[in-house]
């Protein structure tokens, strides 16, 4: 079956480095979209140049009430309130491990548990990168969901620096014994100041971390007409597309380019991409597109880029 998906829907060539990674096309898979590992081999048939595994915290949690997803239909948008659900680290790890698809990338998204106190959240994330590393092609630092009562706090910058201080002496650790070191990426939100974000760049860039995604969820609600805008959780989707795309312009212009951006947030077609490429992202994901779009967006997109 997936050799029969992979040719109806697999996507040209279209190479990109970044990040120390060879990757065969520009377009990617969010987080969000397959929490526990189960089925991004399949999914891996759809054209993708890499996957996002994840959010994953380290131990298994039901996440928030039901319900928690809607769909906005005459917005093209969702808004989620998820609340990290999922199997926990050792199930992931155990769904990660074996073949894997050729020339894919696979990228592993990591959160603190919901009952873990801010103050202890960089043991959940100290446990995480030690279980993923040496799985993973890269690992993204997600501090910006809306949906974990206080997470967003961690990308304060003095909050922030700390974390990732630990996180890349730790790595360091792991690359001496294996040999290998694993980039790191940090996962924003598009809900900060601009002085806040110089702020949280500042840390990502004196801690040596690798790339930046830009963006998560907004908590935003301009312009939406269904009637389930007021619903509390995380907007993705159309009406994010150009917030997200205004971040990675002022990520691109603080950064003179030197950091590696994954633009994410409505990229809905190859014009949403392209404008993301333009604005100076690498690499762009897709989530909600998939939702609205089908299947075949990634393969649309590649071949329109």
């Amino acid at each position: 079956m997936r050799a029969l998906i992979r040719t109806w829907f697999s996507a040209p060539e279209k190479p990109v480095q970044a990040f120390g990674l060879a990757f065969r096309n520009p377009v990617g898979l969010a987080a969000g979209y397959d929490k526990d590992g189960s089925a991004w081999r399949g999914l891996a048939c759809l054209g993708f140049g890499h996957i996002e595994v994840g959010t994953v915290t380290l131990k298994p949690q039901e996440g928030n009430p039901r319900p928690r997803l809607f769909r906005l239909r005459e917005d093209r948008a969702l808004i989620n309130r998820m609340g990290f659900p999922g199997q926990g680290a050792e199930f992931v790890r155990n769904r990660l491990s074996g073949p894997r698809p050729p020339g894919l990338i696979l990228g592993v998204n990591l959160g603190k548990n919901k009952d873990t106190p801010l103050e202890s959240a960089v043991q959940d994330y100290l446990a995480l990168l030690e279980l993923f590393a040496p799985l993973a092609d890269y690992l993204a630092i997600n501090v910006s969901s809306p949906n974990t009562v206080g997470l967003r706090s961690l990308q304060a910058r003095r909050s922030l620096e700390a974390l990732l201080k630990e996180l890349s002496e730790r790595r360091q650790e792991l690359a001496t014994s294996t040999g290998r070191k694993t980039p790191l990426l940090v996962k924003l939100a598009p809900d900060l100041e601009l002085a806040e974000l110089h702020d949280a760049l500042e840390a990502i860039l004196n801690t040596g971390m690798d790339g930046v995604i830009a963006s998560n969820t907004t908590l935003a609600r301009d312009g939406l007409h269904s009637s389930l805008a007021n619903e509390t959780g995380g907007l993705s989707g159309a009406p994010l597309r150009q917030r997200s795309t205004q971040m990675i312009c002022q990520i691109y212009s603080y950064t003179a380019g030197k950091l590696p951006i994954i633009g994410v947030g409505g990229v809905m077609s190859a014009a949403d991409a392209r404008e993301k490429l333009e604005a100076g992202a690498s690499l762009v994901q897709i989530y909600t597109g998939l939702v609205y779009e089908g299947p075949g967006l990634v393969k649309r997109i590649v071949r329109g880029l």
